[in-house]
């Protein structure tokens, strides 16, 4: 699961993160092979006019799924942390650009909520404050179901 748990005598830790299937090895791996794919089609044009139309659509495709690649794992950057100490729950989303966002409420008067009716399936938000926050967004539905039994329990 993409989140952990981390408890000491007094505080409650929760770090949540998107899924980071491809480790720079599988990237280096990848535009590899596509790179070696994409040359195929090129060995019967070797030495006339007609390569050079076709090296720059090879460059162009290569440079499309490199960018692609690289704006997807600028996303998963992001990261949520949720701290639970004493009197005050906190919520910090930190996003891929810009200022991280903070919540905090009273942990006593926060309701968790897991709604079918929202953006995502299984919907998780936390009321309190006068505010309602997303939590986990980035999840999937069953992580979501499972994050919002721990946090029922730890809250009640």
């Amino acid at each position: 699961m993409p989140y952990r748990w981390t408890e000491t005598t007094d505080t409650h830790r929760l770090d949540a993160w998107p899924h980071q299937s491809m480790t720079p090895r599988g990237f280096s791996w990848f535009i590899g092979a596509t790179a070696v794919l994409l040359v195929f089609p090129l060995i019967p044009v070797l030495g006339t006019p007609v390569l050079w139309v076709l090296l720059g659509f090879f460059v162009l495709a290569l440079a499309g799924v490199w960018t692609a690649i690289r704006l997807n794992q600028t996303a998963r950057s992001t990261r949520e942390e949720l701290t639970l100490s004493g009197e005050t729950l906190t919520l910090r989303h930190t996003p891929p650009k810009g200022p991280a966002k903070e919540w905090d409420a009273n942990p006593y008067w926060v309701t968790v909520q897991l709604r079918d009716d929202g953006p995502v399936e299984k919907y998780l938000t936390l009321r309190g404050n006068g505010r309602e926050v997303e939590l986990g967004s980035f999840l999937s539905p069953q992580e979501r179901e499972g994050l919002f039994d721990d946090l029922t329990k730890l809250l009640h």
